[in-house]
């Protein structure tokens, strides 16, 4: 691959480039620390005798996620791009890696979270109104810590209030390309009722 390197071949469409550049694809993915998205997956490749379009871009992904398919790591399509992860069928076990929990929310928590991602863009009043009780500043602030909410703008009412949305975040942490992902409530309700029996 050495004089590949070196001789500045244009690849675009040439498919003894593409196990090169399937495997420099592979080992920045690995690398990142964050989902890299195909855009971005091609500005890296653009300057270089590699270069691809964002369509050959997703198709080595899509061949890099049937690669892994039955293993116990799989390429997966998040909000802001594409990551590698262990299978969340693997948690129970990967966990045992790890002395410390995973953080556990309150159920307040977790009913603001889902209100702004049911709901959103909400204000905070309209939250306080739904759940008839005041929203504690510390369930904002360590969403907003978090990054799994953001203010999106503010309301056009007296006063101006700001309108809370989720953010990609929110998604890649929960696994979900988009809000279409998310579950019915009625589905969701289920899954809580039985977790909490």
């Amino acid at each position: 691959m050495k004089e590949l390197i070196n001789e500045k071949i244009d690849c675009r469409g040439a498919p003894a480039c593409a196990p090169f550049a399937k495997k420099i694809i592979e080992g920045l993915l690995f690398a990142a620390n964050e989902p890299l998205s195909a855009d971005y997956l091609v500005k890296i490749l653009a300057h270089s005798e590699l270069a691809m379009n964002s369509k050959e871009v997703r198709i080595i992904l899509q061949d890099l996620t049937n690669d892994y398919r039955g293993s116990g790591i799989e390429l997966k399509e998040v909000a802001s791009g594409f990551r590698f992860q262990i299978r969340e069928e693997l948690a129970p076990w990967i966990n045992k890696l790890w002395n410390e929990k995973p953080p556990s929310y309150s159920n307040a928590f977790m009913e603001v979270l889902a209100l702004i991602a049911y709901q959103q863009p909400i204000t905070r009043a309209e939250i306080e109104e739904i759940r008839g009780v005041t929203l504690s500043s510390n369930i904002m602030r360590t969403l907003l810590e978090r990054e799994w909410i953001a203010v999106i703008g503010h309301k056009d009412v007296p006063g101006r209030p700001a309108l809370y949305a989720t953010t990609k975040q929110f998604l890649d942490y929960f696994n979900l390309k988009s809000l279409t992902e998310l579950p019915t409530l009625e589905t969701a309700k289920l899954k809580i009722n039985n977790h909490n029996n």
